[in-house]
């Protein structure tokens, strides 16, 4: 693979790392990101999205480092890149969340790491390839303060879940990547020998344990560029790979009477203009209008005023079809219980829509918002916030977002961007038919996602 050159000295005087990895195993589990990046012309610019999530060390600054690099090396891309990483929330909280903030994101790629429970861990991975089809760049464990890293086990047959990061970091991690043919940061080991290399103690990278300092944000930085990268042994058509498919007009499928008639198998489908039009397409899947489709909405974020980005419901359902809107819940703590609440709820279209107490289950009377005990995380999301004590009264709000389109009329693009719009996502993974009426003389293909 091509070597991201890593050999400079930091403001302090400090070396980056000279060893960021095997040359065998950089850019693996990517490479129809980097390709879409490296392949990015004035001409043909790329739109390619790229998620990081986790938690507090997602949240430090490296990440914009990474994203400035990737902008710099790949200026014809058209990048959009977003951190929605919440500090504080261990996989157990992560895995709820993830259902406003990652898999709605759809991205190309998502740069993953997290702490907590292996098994939460492993769901999001999971959830992350049923529901999408972006690449995973997991990011193992660095050393923290309090680990032995000079002796800690290594060998994945011994190691137990009574030595967690070892457990972790060497026997569920190399696993779960094996397993979903993630990309990975083997920044344990990287971080290891870098300590090693020039006689430092782990608190000499970090702030106050766990958190990294400046030094020790441009290491982790050093490491994640190091593993972006587009190999030279990779040949893969990004828009036809298996999982994404590109059918053009007049190659893959005709257009008669007006009327487009696809059958595809997938969980999205966009649409590719190849000039602007005048007059709107109108789309049909299985019979129905998309916005007919409950599975083509979303709830953002239950987030408190006062309060921070960390969501006082960590997980929203429904029973019944949603409408795009935006919901307000009235929250009142009991005086004698702290952790106990009554709320009444309102929709912007749904009007009054209940009340109800967070130690019961809640469904309301229009069947829109389900929540369930074990969702509440009032207490521990305010003091994340340094809202101490929880008010007396206080509010939350989310919204109701779609991930779909009945409609299209496609303008003009900007220029060298692909004149592209995603008609739905977030469809059951497996078979439907698309029907296409209106300007489809407009059209210039269809691309579909089928996830691994």
């Amino acid at each position: 693979a091509g070597t991201y050159c890593l050999l400079a000295s930091t403001a302090t005087g400090q070396t980056l790392p000279g060893d960021v990895g095997d040359p065998a195993q950089l850019g693996c589990g990517i490479q129809r990101t980097m390709t879409l990046l490296a392949t990015s012309t004035p001409e043909h610019r790329h739109t390619v999205r790229i998620l990081f999530y986790g938690q507090s060390i997602t949240v430090q600054d490296w990440w914009k480092d990474v994203a400035a690099d990737l902008k710099a090396r790949y200026p014809h891309a058209d990048l959009i890149i977003e951190n929605r990483a919440l500090g504080g929330f261990s996989s157990q909280r992560l895995v709820k969340t993830a259902e406003t903030d990652l898999y709605p994101f759809q991205p190309d790629l998502l740069v993953f790491h997290v702490y907590g429970a292996h098994n939460g861990y492993e769901d999001i991975i999971r959830r992350t390839r049923e529901r999408t089809t972006a690449e995973i760049l997991i990011q193992t464990d660095h050393v923290n303060a309090r680990a032995d890293w000079r002796h800690e086990e290594t060998d994945p047959a011994k190691v137990t879940t009574k030595d967690w990061d070892s457990f972790m970091n060497y026997r569920h991690l190399p696993a779960v990547i094996r397993r979903y043919g993630c990309g990975y940061v083997d920044q344990r080991n990287l971080w290891k020998r870098h300590l090693a290399e020039r006689g430092l103690e782990a608190t000499a990278l970090l702030r106050d344990g766990v958190h990294l300092n400046d030094e020790c944000c441009r290491v982790m930085a050093a490491l994640a560029k190091a593993a972006l990268v587009k190999r030279d042994d990779s040949a893969i058509d990004p828009m036809n790979c298996g999982y994404v498919r590109t059918l053009a007009v007049g190659k893959d499928f005709d257009i008669a009477s007006g009327t487009l008639k696809l059958d595809f198998d997938g969980s999205r489908i966009d649409l590719i203009a190849g000039r602007s039009s005048e007059q709107p397409m109108t789309a049909l899947i299985d019979g129905k209008k998309p916005s007919e489709h409950s599975e083509l909405y979303c709830f953002t974020r239950a987030l408190p005023k006062p309060g921070g980005p960390w969501p006082v419901v960590a997980d929203l359902s429904s029973e019944t079809p949603l409408l795009v809107e935006e919901w307000t819940m009235t929250i009142a703590r009991d005086p004698a219980k702290e952790d106990l609440f009554a709320f009444t709820l309102r929709g912007s279209k749904t009007g009054p829509d209940g009340a109800g107490r967070s130690d019961t289950r809640f469904v309301s009377p229009s069947g829109r918002v389900v929540i369930d005990p074990e969702d509440w995380d009032v207490s521990y999301a305010l003091g994340l916030a340094r809202v101490k004590p929880v008010p007396a009264s206080f509010t939350a709000c989310w919204r109701v977002v779609p991930r779909h389109l009945d409609q299209w009329q496609p303008a003009a693009s900007q220029p060298g961007i692909e004149n592209a719009i995603t008609l739905a996502h977030g469809l059951a993974d497996g078979p439907h038919r698309l029907e296409l009426t209106g300007d489809l003389a407009a059209l210039a293909a269809v691309r579909i996602y089928s996830p691994r």
